[in-house]
């Protein structure tokens, strides 16, 4: 049984789009987007409370689950990838600051291409939204701000132990300027390495309140240094961070992504359209010829519905906001937009020239075929929420077992 309408083969999801400043032609515009599974190999084995680990590498599931994914010309952006070990927000996530996770990467990448695609790092800075038991370290954001809800807890308890544990007990420390600028340098490391290895360009994640947005939002960021206290100033790190990861990895190969009315990791920050304005007028100006930008929708949110999600906007009188500005900015450079698109509300986007390429995750986990069941209007196969993060006692379960359409 299909249910593909007489035009959605002829859609423009199906044709080519031209990124990375015209060096990579993709073939079409359904793009894997970020997504953290949690399903690396675990460096210590033998994890104790007194000796936890705390540094994974991808191993043959995750070669296996970015493979089944790759179609010829299309683009992966992989799941987020903590710079060093203090950046790492949950277990299972492998890095990329060590040898070992550098080869682990490579194998990866080279599964991509094999099969013709094309594959993205995304670097991923969890900022306050870890805990020291995770990192073995103190937690560090924008300033040393307690998580707003005093009993939302970290996502999985630490090891040896089964009660969770409170953000609010662990309030992150403000970052000096001295640590600032060694966090960039350990986001230029690993994007070189990404380089290195093979992957085709770097996008940094500046959304979903990790450490880029945590300095963007007014409620996390409250400094009275350069770095805070305006729009514009809170907007520095960003613009110092892109600005040095283009100097390492070139602005073609250079991307970014933003939420700028996200509420994920309590992003409660004011100024939303002032600040993200000004990030992203700036981000046009001083790198023109970035890659592709990739916005989170404004209705879309992780852990609200809808309904939920308008009441806050409609508090900021923002109910009917949409990412039209910044697409206006951006101009001519490539505009992905991700958040809740379907097989049911994602054509006709592209033609009315709203965005450029739509971005799918969830139905990514349980259709490796995502792009022929679009086209040839195959039903999606549901995906199970409950395996979308890791780590498992069976890690392939939901992760690599999902079959094709026959």
């Amino acid at each position: 049984m299909t249910i593909r309408k007489l035009d959605e083969e002829n859609s423009k999801l199906f044709e080519p789009l031209s990124i990375n400043n015209g060096k990579i032609q993709l073939r079409h515009r359904v793009i894997h987007a970020p997504m953290t599974r949690n399903r690396g190999v675990p460096v210590n084995v033998t994890s104790t409370p007194e000796n936890p680990n705390r540094v994974w590498y991808p191993g043959d599931l995750m070669v296996e689950y970015y493979r089944q994914r790759t179609t010829p010309g299309g683009l992966i952006i992989s799941e987020g990838i903590p710079p060093s070990l203090e950046s790492n927000g949950m277990p299972g996530v492998p890095g990329l600051f060590t040898e070992e996770q550098a080869s682990g990467w490579k194998r990866v990448v080279d599964a991509v291409h094999a099969q013709g695609g094309y594959i993205y790092a995304q670097l991923w800075h969890a900022g306050r939204a870890a805990i020291p038991q995770m990192t073995g370290s103190p937690v560090v954001s924008a300033s040393a701000s307690v998580w707003d809800d005093p009993e939302e807890c970290y996502t999985h308890p630490p090891v040896g132990s089964t009660v969770p544990v409170r953000y609010a007990d662990h309030p992150p420390i403000e970052l000096s300027v001295e640590h600032l600028k060694r966090t960039i340098r350990d986001y230029c490391q690993a994007a070189e390495t990404a380089m290195r290895i093979g992957f085709d360009g770097v996008e940094l994640h500046a959304g979903n309140g990790y450490l880029p947005e945590q300095f963007l939002s007014s409620n996390v960021n409250r400094r009275t240094d350069e770095y805070g206290g305006s729009p514009e100033k809170r907007c520095r790190f960003v613009l110092e961070l892109m600005d040095a990861l283009a100097q390492s990895v070139g602005q073609e190969n250079l991307s970014i992504r933003l939420s700028p009315f996200g509420l994920y990791n309590q992003a409660r920050g004011e100024q939303r359209v002032e600040t993200w304005t000004f990030l992203c007028e700036s981000l046009k100006k001083a790198l023109p010829n970035l890659s592709y930008v990739s916005f989170i929708e404004p209705r879309y949110e992780q852990i609200f519905s809808y309904e939920e999600k308008d009441k806050f906007l409609s508090s900021w009188g923002l109910l009917n906001v949409d990412l039209t500005r910044f697409r206006q900015i951006f101009g001519s450079t490539p505009f992905f937009s991700a958040g809740g698109w379907n097989q049911s509300n994602s054509w006709g986007v592209l033609e009315e020239g709203r965005y450029d390429a739509l971005l799918y995750g969830r139905f990514f986990t349980s259709n490796p075929d995502l792009v022929d069941r679009l086209k040839k209007g195959i039903p999606l196969e549901p995906y199970h929420r409950g395996r979308f993060y890791g780590p498992f006692e069976d890690n392939a379960a939901y992760y690599v077992d999902y079959l094709p359409a026959q």
